[in-house]
């Protein structure tokens, strides 16, 4: 037997309404949340390549900072992963034994906080530095993640707050670290074989005021 905590006396009363709502709801509606909670995390790969692209051109900078963005996030499920093992929250489906639209995860796959909702704010967070438009419809859909994965049953609300808040730490970490890289560094890369990765083909060649 697994010993882990049990969090409905945090928020259960919460995580209970909202699932009751997702039950009084029409059909279709639950069927899109579902749908964004299990394949929505593929829109922030789009966002990523889109910064990425954007970015080269800007500056070389950048471009730095938006190739860094994935591992950002890869260094925000990280740390999430350690708290999750700390913490060994059961799943809010397991303890309180209630009917979900999404099936429940296995025992050992622990609740807190939510992997989905980091990685999502790691990745909107990371890209409002890249670019203010893109990064505003990132925080946005990383909101609608946070509560899709309670709607689906799968999260009481203090996980995904919680993992709001540690991936937009991170990410506000490591992109206030990356913006100090000085801009003569980032140029430097350019001539390196990172170059077709932080210029933009139609900048290549262009002179220094065409550039501005």
């Amino acid at each position: 037997m697994i010993l882990a905590f049990d969090g409905s006396s945090i928020d259960g009363s919460a995580y209970t309404y909202v699932l009751d709502l997702a039950q009084d709801s029409p059909s279709w509606l639950d069927r899109l949340v579902s749908a964004w909670s299990t394949y929505g995390l593929g829109l922030f790969a789009v966002f990523m390549l889109l910064g990425w692209w954007q970015a080269r051109r800007v500056s070389a900078r950048a471009a730095l900072i938006a190739l860094a963005v994935p591992v950002i996030v890869v260094v925000a499920y990280a740390v999430n992963s350690v708290f999750k093992m700390l913490v060994r929250e059961d799943r809010p489906c397991q303890s309180l034994r209630v009917k979900t639209l999404e099936a429940c995860p296995a025992p050992g796959d622990w609740s807190f906080p939510s992997n989905h909702a980091v990685i999502a704010a790691a990745a909107a967070v990371a890209l409002l530095f890249v670019s203010r438009r893109l990064g505003t419809v990132a925080v946005v859909a990383a909101c609608a993640m946070a509560v899709s994965r309670v709607w689906v049953g799968v999260h009481y609300p203090h996980d995904v707050v919680a993992g709001v808040l540690v991936g937009t730490l991170i990410a506000m970490l490591l992109t206030a670290a990356l913006r100090r890289v000085p801009e003569t560094l980032a140029h430097r890369l350019t001539g390196s074989p990172l170059r077709p990765l932080l210029v933009a083909p139609q900048l290549a060649g262009a002179t220094p005021y065409e550039k501005r």
